[in-house]
């Protein structure tokens, strides 16, 4: 009997040939018997594989700012309407009592002496009178004790106090203070300023500070502030030291006094 065989030509190798179950792709053969070059991937796909996956924000998150973003809103609104407020309380109460700030005047001042020791010590003794004046209609004033110093080139030379007082609306009160120094210590630059500024032809540079705090009451109501700080810096003044016991008067008719109220805001002074 006979059998036909029919021999099969296969693109590629038969598995049981080589006891391998991997099969390999053969790159495809042209009609010349050639084989096509290889494309590379398209540019698509490659994108594709490397850009992130998306992922939507979740809901806590957006509710999270949204609230952050509301509270931030109020907050401003609030605090815009209570400034808005206070500038038109402010306007009002300016318009019906028409507020004005007191005024201080250096009206006199007299130096008994002023020495420096060989130890570096201070003596002095002034004679200080300035007058307060409220120029206000319906306001008057309650003024703490007064703290006085005098300075020389900011060397204070000098301190005293006078007692505290109320100035009533449209009135001029005249105060006096002696200011001592004794035995006050020295540094040795400011013992150096100090004998040159007593030697000047033209006199000795005075400044003088007053401190206190003051309450304002208004007289229609009786409405009542804080006590606030104030300060009176005094500039303009000069002396010459004394040649024997008679005081010497000094030149204040250059003087001038600003009043400044110190607000305290936390730990800030303005």
């Amino acid at each position: 009997m006979m059998s036909l065989l029919i021999h099969c030509e296969h693109p590629f190798p038969s598995p049981w040939l080589f006891g391998s179950t991997q099969i390999q792709s053969l790159p495809p053969r042209t009609a010349n018997g050639g084989t096509n070059p290889q494309l590379p991937a398209a540019k698509a796909q490659l994108y594709g594989a490397t850009r992130p996956t998306y992922r939507p924000q979740s809901h806590h998150r957006r509710n999270r700012r949204s609230r952050c973003c509301s509270f931030c809103f109020w907050l401003i609104l609030i605090i815009t309407i209570l400034l808005f407020l206070a500038a038109i309380a402010g306007a009002i109460f300016y318009v019906l009592y028409r507020p004005h700030r007191p005024s201080f005047t250096v009206i006199a001042l007299k130096l008994s002496y002023l020495n420096i020791s060989s130890s570096s010590t201070l003596n002095s003794k002034f004679d200080l009178n300035i007058t307060a004046r409220n120029p206000n209609k319906k306001i008057k004033f309650i003024y703490n004790p007064i703290t006085i110093s005098v300075f020389s080139d900011d060397i204070t030379v000098g301190d005293g106090t006078i007692p505290g007082f109320v100035h009533t609306q449209k009135n001029s009160t005249l105060l006096k203070a002696s200011i001592l120094s004794s035995g006050q210590a020295l540094e040795n630059g400011d013992v150096s300023k100090l004998k040159a500024n007593m030697k000047s032809k033209n006199g000795l540079p005075l400044k003088v500070r007053l401190d206190t705090k003051v309450k304002v009451k208004v007289k229609i109501g009786g409405v009542k502030t804080k006590k606030v700080g104030i300060r009176i810096n005094c500039d303009g003044i000069k002396v010459n030291i004394p040649s024997g016991k008679t005081p010497a008067t000094a030149s204040t008719s250059k003087a001038k006094c600003k009043v400044d109220f110190r607000i305290k805001i936390w730990k800030w002074t303005i």
